[in-house]
């Protein structure tokens, strides 16, 4: 689902603190990022729900190498971003 592969792509809702809280850690730290809210997009809803085997869970992180972080916490999301930061 993802548009384009040399882009972090986060997968999440406005009403969502987690997902706020990524995105402000990214933005903080200057990695680019493409933002998908599932609420505005029926597609990218379905591809959380695949992703998550059934359930909508936010934000859902996709990275270049295809791998994908959960809800991840600020040191998870700082480690793994430490791997594309040329992206």
């Amino acid at each position: 689902m993802t548009e384009n592969t040399n882009t972090i792509v986060v997968y999440g809702a406005s009403w969502c603190p987690d997902a706020r809280r990524s995105r402000a850690f990214l933005d903080d730290n200057g990695i680019h990022y493409t933002w998908i809210d599932i609420d505005e997009n029926a597609e990218a809803k379905a591809f959380v729900k695949k992703t998550n085997n059934g359930t909508v869970v936010v934000p859902t992180i996709v990275f270049p190498d295809e791998s994908i972080l959960v809800e991840p916490s600020n040191p998870e999301l700082a480690a793994k971003v430490k791997l594309f930061e040329g992206v």
